[in-house]
């Protein structure tokens, strides 16, 4: 009876599907909390009140892929196309800014922040284990920063987590795969997820060459025929963006357009020694100065004063970065002074908690998979190492981590894994993905 009973908590435990469910009742349930503390005229207004929002709200009422902000300002490159068209969708049906609406955007977000559980948990298994897995996906179910995301941001913040997690775990999988169909399906997850979160993309190159490689190294099957065809399609998913764009603004904008006003942001005048003019810039200042100018025109001379501001105070920039640095892993530039100041909620606190405590534990499992030569150290270290360096140039916020958080807590499982486990997985990881390469390449004969 005992057993039976040790069995089926076992079974609970590692089922990615009641993690799923768990993971889902826990961020409605956030949700539900936080309607009844906020004003009911007030929770749709102010939760749409946004890019995603005001994109969203054009493309339902008509005017196309326009006016990020509300106001009229015709048509925009702000953001990549898919997460605001899924919004749109919403509003469509459910009507424009209600109460309906938001929630409806709300339980989708929730969907796919609670999906991540599944991804991550197979993620995991392939790379150390169950008792990795399910850690990392209940790590992930309960993470206060992931409960919170899906109500807090009416953005594509969780559907990228999302999808960096499925990426993650179809890297894991085409590197065990000699056949053309999964090459080419693992460039068409590459072109979704550039049109929905284009900072993604930079893992592309390293994730894309290391599976390229396992393959090349396990079945010495040739692979740069298919990594480059990966490439290529990833590459086409986004040709009839970047055409609009390019008809639209006559000027080459592969993406986005809002990369200059992110680098001005976070490098300019404020930041100056003794600055008394211009006066300190503030949104509604450069709100005004973009209804004024328009999107493209905005935009070179924010870049032209990011960059002026670089060459004019490279030792301030050097200590910008490192603030950065500070803020992307534990959520502010000043942790220490907002943990400790009397005016923070215990909410503030505990996401610097968490923040911190999770970045340091994805170190330490860094240093575990090096310790234990693991075949995936590559791939997963990329995601904490490449992709934030975009925000150290620019500037950070808590939200612009949250897309890698599920490798991060991975990260963190290995880490604690790997204290009661030492090395005695270390040689079954190699040989496990061994046997898997043999019959890949009996399948691609």
């Amino acid at each position: 009876m005992i057993n039976a009973m040790k069995r089926i908590l076992l079974a609970a435990a590692t089922s990615s599907w009641l993690i799923f469910l768990v993971a889902l009742l826990a961020r409605l349930g956030f949700a539900w909390y936080m309607e009844r503390q906020i004003p009911r005229d007030m929770l749709a207004p102010a939760s749409f009140a946004q890019e995603t929002g005001s994109i969203a709200q054009a493309l339902a009422t008509g005017k196309g892929f326009s006016s990020p902000f509300g106001k009229d300002t015709g048509p925009t490159a702000w953001l990549t196309p898919v997460y605001p068209l899924l919004v749109a969708g919403i509003l469509r049906v459910f009507g424009v800014f209600t109460r309906a609406s938001f929630f409806a955007v709300v339980f989708l977000n929730a969907l796919f922040s609670s999906a991540v559980c599944v991804a991550i948990f197979h993620a995991g298994k392939r790379i150390a284990g169950t008792g990795v897995a399910s850690g990392a996906a209940w790590l992930w179910a309960i993470f206060p920063n992931a409960v919170i995301v899906p109500f807090e941001w009416v953005w594509d913040t969780s559907l990228s987590a999302l999808l960096a997690s499925t990426i993650l775990l179809a890297t894991l999988k085409l590197a065990e795969s000699g056949r053309w169909r999964d090459w080419c399906l693992y460039g068409f997850l590459w072109g979704f997820t550039l049109m929905t979160n284009p900072s993604l993309g930079s893992l592309l190159p390293f994730l894309l060459g290391w599976a390229a490689y396992r393959v090349r190294r396990e079945t010495k099957l040739h692979t740069i025929k298919p990594a480059l065809t990966a490439s290529g399609i990833a590459i086409l998913c986004c040709v009839p963006w970047t055409v609009r764009n390019y008809v639209v603004f006559h000027r080459l904008i592969p993406l986005r357009s809002n990369l200059p006003l992110e680098l001005y942001i976070g490098n300019n005048e404020n930041y100056a020694p003794n600055a008394t003019w211009p006066p300190k810039i503030s949104k509604e200042r450069e709100l005004v100065r973009y209804f004024h100018m328009g999107e493209m025109a905005f935009m070179d001379e924010e870049k032209r004063k990011a960059l002026a501001f670089i060459r004019a105070y490279p030792g301030i920039e050097v200590k910008l970065i490192a603030a950065r640095f500070v803020a992307f892993w534990t959520g502010l530039m000043n942790p220490w002074q907002a943990f400790v100041s009397p005016e923070s909620t215990p909410l503030v606190r505990m996401l610097l908690i968490c923040s911190t405590v999770s970045a340091l534990g994805a170190l330490l499992g860094i240093v575990a998979l090096l310790w234990t030569r693991s075949p995936y150290q590559f791939p997963l270290a990329a995601y904490p190492l490449v992709y934030p360096l975009l925000y150290y140039i620019t500037h950070s916020n808590l939200r612009y981590r949250h897309p890698i958080d599920p490798v991060v807590l991975l990260l963190v499982a290995i880490a604690i894994g790997s204290l009661f486990k030492g090395s005695s997985t270390s040689q079954a990881i190699p040989d496990e993905m061994q046997s898997r390469a043999a019959v890949a390449n009996e399948q691609s004969r």
